[in-house]
């Protein structure tokens, strides 16, 4: 698993004017009602799915381990500002950048918000590490919101009017990006009949972590926030989902009134279910299995446990959700909905042969709305076509079963004199 990069440059302070007026501003930009994150995210992958990428076109992508960030420009009269924003909605202002206009390199590039993934590329020989941005999508370009484009104009857009110049730029003038803090590149995306190509080809060739697959649906606009047109895949056992962690200490022997803050503690999985006046509301959802000689390292490591955002993976072997990682990245765990549908996503998971078996279906069927829609259309592709009826074919065993009636663990939390948030900030050397 590809280590999680430190974020680039100068903290805009939280709830300051700077901050305030950032966020408003981009929010404009984006013509939005309100100035939370913009950023789109996808809904987990299930057999029903399969079906979508037949009756609908759909590209797809290699799903980065990295950290999700926009990528923001603002242009005026004095010159360029670029900044990224995670999930936090935190603004940090990069030094060195310039992004020259499409049309007269000597004119910058106006206001622009691209979307992509920060990744740590490590080479394989000199195992030197290297920061890139992988952009893969935009929501305005030079001052040109494109929201409400479909997928390939914007990716266009991304491509011609965002990168292709500055990347002539750093080759007519490679000094320049010494002063750089990152790489830039954009993501190769494809057709969804070629995800055989993602696979054999363009994941052996990362120097990052690979989460899966990206799917998703060219005839449809930007969408902020939790977006059904967006499909990311992986395979069933390797699903994840975010929770906080909270620990709840055993009694003391001595005292039964008081946690024994050196035992084994339980390791709850706390599900986010959104804000309440302003604050995360959460509610136990299930516990973590901790190996005693994990317990130790977490301990040996000096890092704070309790209450962080952790990664955990479903064990079939076990029947217990395991730790895969912390997600300091994230302001929160998945929220319950969310979570539905990643537990919806295990049970009811597409392997990766399921998925390559249904290429030539998908390739059929979209050649077939292509060909329609050029005749309808006098050549030109339509992004939202009549569906055709998919060439029929025998019914396959995985595809008669519905997913399995699925018991969410959902409940009311009540304080608790065990759990160590309560407790000291330090026991035995560790931190809460």
């Amino acid at each position: 698993m590809s280590p999680i990069p430190e974020l680039p440059g100068i903290l805009v302070p939280t709830r300051s004017q700077q901050e305030q007026w950032l966020r408003s501003h981009v929010a404009q930009l984006c013509n939005l009602d309100h100035d939370r994150f913009p950023g789109s995210q996808p809904v987990s992958f299930a057999t029903k799915d399969l079906d979508k990428l037949e009756k609908e076109d759909y590209w797809v992508c290699e799903k980065s381990d990295g950290i999700r960030v926009l990528f923001v420009i603002l242009t005026n009269q004095t010159g360029q500002s670029v900044f990224i924003v995670d999930r936090h909605n935190s603004y940090r202002e990069l030094q060195g950048f310039f992004f020259p206009h499409h049309e007269n390199p000597l004119h910058p590039l106006g206001n622009t918000v691209v979307d992509g993934e920060l990744v740590l590329d490590v080479d394989p020989l000199t195992k030197r590490g290297t920061l890139r941005f992988l952009a893969f999508d935009c929501l305005v370009v030079n001052d040109q919101n494109v929201m409400p484009k479909p997928l390939d104009k914007r990716y266009g857009r991304l491509k011609e009017w965002f990168h292709k110049p500055y990347a002539k730029m750093l080759r007519d003038h490679p000094h320049v990006a010494k002063d750089h803090p990152f790489e830039i590149k954009v993501k190769d995306i494809h057709m969804a009949y070629h995800a055989d190509e993602v696979f054999s080809i363009d994941i052996p060739s990362l120097q990052h972590g690979n989460d899966g697959l990206i799917y998703t649906r060219v005839g449809t606009p930007y969408s902020p926030g939790t977006d059904t047109n967006i499909l990311k895949w992986k395979p069933p056992s390797e699903n994840s989902i975010d929770f906080k962690l909270v620990l709840r200490f055993p009694p003391s022997k001595e005292d039964r009134k008081k946690p024994d803050f050196y035992a084994k503690p339980l390791f709850l999985l706390w599900v986010w279910c959104g804000d309440d006046r302003g604050k995360p509301k959460y509610e136990e959802y299930d516990t973590m299995h901790v190996k005693d000689d994990e317990w130790e390292r977490l301990k040996q490591s000096g890092e704070q446990v309790d209450d962080r955002i952790v990664e955990v993976h479903w064990d079939p072997n076990t029947s217990k959700w395991r730790m895969m990682r912390f997600r300091d990245d994230k302001p929160n765990g998945n929220h319950k909905t969310v979570v539905e549908n990643i537990i919806a996503s295990i049970a009811d998971g597409v392997e990766k042969d399921t998925l390559l078996a249904r290429s030539n279906s998908i390739r059929n069927a979209w050649k077939l709305r292509l060909a329609q829609s050029q005749v309808q259309g006098g050549g030109q592709m339509a992004h939202t076509p009549q569906t055709p009826q998919a060439p029929t074919q025998p019914m396959k065993p995985w595809m008669s079963r519905g997913p399995p009636s699925i018991e969410y663990h959902y409940g009311p939390l009540a304080p608790s004199p065990w759990s160590k948030v309560s407790g000291p900030a330090v026991i035995a050397g560790m931190k809460r």
